[in-house]
């Protein structure tokens, strides 16, 4: 069990500080005072106290973190400002996260996801310019008798170029364009004897078990794939293009995960693929026994989905903070602390349906159900 915990609490703590720095970082840089960086919740385990006065500290459930701002009870509200103004004097004021202008105060609540985001460019540009990526063009070698493939007319020796309108630039990126298709029929542009060809796939969903044989609910279209004129096209890219395709990634990725959760919100999506912190912990235990690069991989799609998932415009989350300034910024003013105060128990509520679900999902996937 601890070859599974180890590298999950490693895995967290990285993610988790990275995002909280973001918020710190902008507190700092437009002067608000920070009186906790913590990561994880609970009793404390150990701390120090910066110069500042901000106490830096680890506690027992790693599960996230929080930074807290100097004078903050609640860094939604703004409506008790005429409190704040006679409990502090002119120096204190300074530092008060809710008495700055509405852009800082929504750049500081915006610098977590973006520092999740930053984090995963840099994993990815680390291991493109070092590692190198792959670019071998995906040509299909078998097409299985009656399968989706074969009925939608892909045949032996077709170059895949384009899956769902995103193009292939390596064999491994059919079966990732594949998995993460969320619509009934998969299109295909493959190139045949110099002619461009679109086709539509209807993928059959089986049950199996990936990589590291944890089960899964699989697209299949039952096709085998060679590299084109058995080529190997594997390159360590220059600063610039490393870039470039870090930041592509990112946002592949950002987008097929709301395409998924799309889905699964309109009905049409496999909600059973959907897991919590079990499921990234076994996981990403047994990534770490594969290498440092899977592992590392791992962390960069785990914080973007912390970045993604915080914008979402629920209360209690970054992206709730963002909601109520828009709000702010439309209205003119706060909303009223009793409206705030609904919409918490909203966002708690949908927070804590989430939380459940995705832990039934992963004792299910333990056969604990």
């Amino acid at each position: 069990m601890t070859h599974f915990i180890i590298p999950f609490i490693i895995l967290i703590l990285v993610v988790v500080f990275i995002h909280e720095y973001g918020h710190y970082y902008f507190a700092k840089r437009y002067g608000v005072g920070v009186t906790d960086f913590s990561i994880g919740f609970g009793k404390e385990i150990f701390g120090w106290n910066d110069k500042s006065g901000t106490r830096w500290k680890i506690c027992w459930i790693p599960l996230g973190g929080y930074v807290k701002f100097f004078g903050d009870r609640n860094v939604f509200s703004q409506s008790d400002q005429e409190e704040l103004l006679k409990k502090y004097n002119d120096e204190d004021k300074k530092k008060l996260f809710v008495l700055k202008p509405l852009y800082q105060r929504s750049l500081i609540v915006a610098g977590g996801p973006l520092a999740n985001f930053v984090l995963a460019i840099i994993v990815f540009f680390f291991i493109y310019t070092f590692v190198g990526k792959d670019f071998t063009p995906a040509m299909i070698d078998e097409v299985r008798k009656d399968s989706p493939a074969e009925i939608a007319g892909l045949m032996k020796n077709d170059v895949i170029l384009e899956i769902d309108n995103t193009k292939v630039k390596s064999i491994l990126d059919v079966s990732k364009l594949i998995t993460m298709s969320t619509s009934e029929f998969i299109n295909f542009k493959v190139s045949r004897q110099d002619e461009n060809i679109l086709l539509k796939v209807k993928p059959n969903i089986v049950d199996t078990k990936d990589n590291l044989g944890n089960k899964i609910k699989k697209r299949m279209i039952g096709i085998t794939l060679i590299p084109y004129n058995n080529e190997i096209n594997h390159q360590k890219l220059g600063p610039t293009k490393a870039l470039y395709y870090s930041i592509n990634e990112v946002y592949f990725v950002s987008i097929s995960s709301l395409k998924y959760l799309g889905s699964i919100i309109f009905g049409s999506g496999d909600s059973s693929q959907l897991g919590g912190p079990i499921r990234i912990a076994k996981i990403s235990g047994q990534v770490a026994e594969v290498g440092l690069i899977p592992f590392l991989s791992m962390m960069a799609y785990i914080s973007i989905s912390l970045g993604l998932i915080n914008l979402f415009p629920i209360p209690l989350l970054d992206g709730g903070h963002l909601m109520f300034y828009a709000f702010e910024k439309v209205l003119g003013r706060p909303l009223s602390q009793r409206t705030q105060e609904g919409f918490f128990r909203i966002g708690l509520f949908l927070i804590l349906s989430l939380m459940f679900f995705a832990t039934f999902n992963d004792l299910k996937d333990l056969g604990l159900f």
